[in-house]
């Protein structure tokens, strides 16, 4: 999201300098790419990070940033370190993307720091959730209420849409043919993700459509990952299974996809949910964070872990024929359009930003903004 945010502002009011706290990855070559500098702190080896600190507090220093905006935990910790330590009268804000339904799949590490940075939230001028759930979670553990801001997660239009060339491609891709009923899951391999109560409710799915197939795509989700294998082969659908792997194509899976499928244990605003829409495609959800106000009147939400209750949601949609679930994915699609663009969400944080620090950006020379 901060990739999309940054290749969408407005360079002419904002520029913004981008510091990663672990070396590497294919976003900062994206950031690059798009005109954006990248510095990595690299502060991931504790006996190195006293050193490593002490040159981030250098570069802020020398960038002499008017806000630094912290992005996620550990981004937010560094952020506000950076703020109080360089000496400088800047603005810090952070950003919290994560919702606080199942601390059990978070790292305990990650959950001192969330419970730490509670007492100190009221430092940043402000905190910005990207879903509503996450904020009210967070403000039950003690974040102050005074400095929230809810910008949720926004979608390219133009990338994900309905593709029906896609749809057609991607089935001859998966060998399955054009009239298969397709379910889609694209999320990593993790126990907050949910995949053994997905495979139960393909397996009482594939009981009653015989023509229903599965899509996962996602970090691990590959033939070489045994634990998921067995979980599939368990389950007894080995032969409707088809794991992609992680995918840079997700916009043409989606758009072959009939309905598409979150069933999180806990979420805060799933891009995958917001993805699967913009390209006309109803969503089985469960109701965890935002995902039930994202879907709205466009799909179905079911409790998380009941796999009975997601089963029949598929097979509720699957069984009402393509003109019905064509009707809900227009409606879906209109509704992130609407509610949940891009361009709106870049359009919230500029005005954030300006509201901060007392103007618009529209002077000739441009304000930094360190993330």
């Amino acid at each position: 999201m901060l990739a999309r945010l940054l290749s969408r502002m407005d360079r002419t009011g904002i520029d913004s300098v981008v510091v990663a706290l672990r070396e590497g990855g294919s976003l900062a070559q994206e950031l690059r790419g798009n005109g954006i500098t990248v510095h990595f702190a690299d502060l991931s080896s504790v006996p190195r990070a006293p050193a490593r600190l002490v040159s981030l507090l250098g570069l802020v220093r020398e960038v002499r940033p008017n806000l630094i905006q912290g992005w996620m935990y550990h981004g937010n910790l560094v952020a506000e370190m950076a703020r109080a330590l360089s000496g400088l009268a800047t603005h810090s804000v952070w950003n919290i993307r994560h919702s606080l339904h199942n601390l059990r799949c978070t790292r305990r590490t990650t959950v001192s720091l969330i419970r730490v940075l509670a007492r100190f939230s009221s430092r940043p001028a402000c905190i910005v959730y990207n879903s509503h759930t996450s904020a009210r979670q967070h403000e039950a553990i003690g974040y102050s209420r005074e400095r929230t801001a809810v910008v949720p997660n926004g979608f390219d239009c133009d990338l994900f849409r309905p593709d029906a060339a896609a749809r057609l491609a991607v089935r001859r891709e998966l060998g399955v043919s054009d009239g298969a009923l397709l379910v889609g899951l694209v999320a990593r391999y993790h126990p907050v993700k949910d995949h053994a109560n997905f495979f139960a409710a393909a397996a009482r799915l594939s009981r009653i459509l015989p023509d229903a197939h599965f899509v996962l795509a996602g970090d691990q989700l590959s033939t070489d990952n045994g634990e998921l294998m067995s979980q599939i082969s368990r389950a007894g659908i080995a032969d409707r299974v088809h794991t992609l792997g992680e995918r840079t194509d997700t916009h043409r899976l989606n758009a072959a996809m009939d309905v598409a499928t979150c069933c999180s244990l806990a979420e805060s605003f799933p891009n995958v949910v917001g993805e699967a829409m913009a390209c006309g495609v109803p969503c089985v959800v469960t109701d965890v964070g935002d995902s039930a106000r994202i879907v709205g009147n466009s799909g179905l939400v079911v409790p998380a872990g009941d796999a009975e209750a997601l089963c029949g949601a598929w097979a509720s949609l699957l069984s009402a024929g393509a003109a019905v679930r064509r009707g809900l994915g227009d409606t879906a699609r209109q509704r992130i359009v609407d509610l949940y663009s891009l361009g709106s969400v870049v359009a919230a944080y500029e005005e954030l930003y300006g509201r901060l620090l007392g103007c618009p950006f529209t002077e000739s020379r441009p304000r930094r903004a360190a993330d």
